[in-house]
């Protein structure tokens, strides 16, 4: 694709980054098969190849306006294009350049501001989501039934063994996952522990920062990367073994701190080096030798693969046959790519997309009649646990539970 970008960026490692990744698209258009907005709207600019040319336009110059401002915030960035894509073009990461930039362009109207502030201000912090969160949980009772299941029910967590082997391993704490699901953590650690590795969360670690860079909040977003890799870098050095993440969220965003902090001249080798350390707990239990695990016979389990890890992550199968190996029957899921209609925070910034591709994931995962639904990501979880009576699980704690280390 050809292109001339503006005097205002055409210079910046941003545009420079952007004008390459231009470039790189042929039009085909294959992206538009595998992308979820295309396919529930049927819009050329509500698919990868529309949305493109509009960053292209805007890039180049031209005027921007509220309706590119919409068809930028109803993409997913669920990044099925570029596992469709063959000639490998780095759809996302132009996405998140053009969304920066129509930042500064087009201003937004104030509820949407508010909105995007009152999250921003809450999710990623552990004490007030929890706040938040009780609130809910008191008033759940009384909820029509809808909103109810909107609300989780509280969990409890299981305990958490004691560090008690030579090779160790962090794993990040998250931001909701510990208030909404505190078992998922405390099952890799026990998983970890009958292995031989004990799971080590550090205090003062916390939100990945994802949640700010995705609503443009970038310099937000680095302090969270600063806060982790300062709260790490003593085990690091100390010879933790990896970065153990059970939510592909954030796994990806991990892996992408060494790209984003590239300019820091405090911080651009440590952020590299907790890239290169960064794991899914998948990627972890592939590795080990798994003898030590065993389990009858299992039940039959709907395995939604979350967007951020077949296509974040590139992590495809893994878990699945973990949980074949241990007796699981997995049922088949029709258009198993497609994307929960979670996204971070698209469900609560686009609701009414958001159900439409719950709904239809629902349907696809309980076709054959699974005893339960198993994912790898909190947010999917949440989000797929609202729309169904089936439980909804992460993989991890189903493998803790069938092990007998966890109930």
């Amino acid at each position: 694709m050809q292109t001339r970008l503006a005097d205002f960026i055409k210079d910046a490692p941003q545009g420079r980054e952007a004008g390459a990744i231009l470039q790189s698209c042929v039009h085909c258009g294959f992206c538009t098969a595998t992308c979820p907005t295309y396919q529930l709207l049927g819009d050329e600019l509500d698919g990868p190849r529309g949305r493109i040319y509009l960053v292209k336009q805007m890039l180049e110059g031209d005027a921007v306006s509220r309706r590119t401002q919409v068809h930028l915030d109803r993409c997913l960035s669920c990044r099925a294009c570029e596992t469709t894509c063959p000639s490998g073009v780095r759809y996302g990461r132009l996405l998140e350049i053009g969304r920066a930039v129509l930042e500064r362009k087009v201003a937004r109207a104030w509820w949407d501001r508010l909105q995007r502030r009152l999250l921003r201000s809450i999710l990623p912090y552990p004490s007030r989501f929890a706040a938040l969160f009780g609130i809910a949980t008191w008033v759940r009772p009384w909820l029509p039934g809808g909103l109810r299941r909107e609300v989780p029910a509280v969990r409890s967590a299981i305990p958490w063994p004691k560090p008690r082997h030579d090779r160790r391993m962090l794993v990040l704490a998250g931001c909701v996952q510990p208030i909404l699901a505190p078992n998922i953590n405390a099952a890799a650690a026990v998983v970890l522990d009958r292995l031989g590795v004990s799971l080590i969360a550090v205090p003062g670690s916390g939100c990945c920062g994802a949640l700010s860079y995705h609503l443009s909040a970038r310099d937000e977003a680095r302090d969270f990367m600063r806060r982790n890799i300062d709260a790490w870098w003593p085990h690091i050095v100390a010879g933790a073994e990896a970065i153990v993440t059970t939510a592909s969220g954030c796994g990806v965003m991990l892996k992408d701190y060494g790209a984003l902090m590239c300019d820091d001249p405090v911080y651009a080798e440590k952020a590299s080096r907790v890239s290169a350390l960064a794991k899914d707990i998948s990627e972890i239990l592939a590795q080990q030798d798994g003898s030590a695990l065993s389990a009858p016979e299992g039940a039959k389990i709907a395995f939604h693969s979350p967007c951020t890890l077949q296509h974040g992550l590139r992590i495809t199968g893994v878990a699945e046959q973990l949980l074949s190996r241990l007796g699981f029957t997995l049922t088949p899921v029709a258009d198993a790519h497609l994307c929960c209609g979670s996204a971070g925070t698209y469900s609560l910034l686009q609701p009414a997309l958001s159900r439409r591709l719950q709904a239809g994931k629902i349907a696809a995962l309980e076709a054959n009649g699974p005893d339960l639904i198993a994912t790898a990501n909190i947010g999917c979880l949440v989000h797929l646990q609202a729309a169904t009576e089936r439980p909804v699980r992460h993989w991890i704690e189903v493998v803790a539970s069938a092990v007998g280390v966890a109930e």
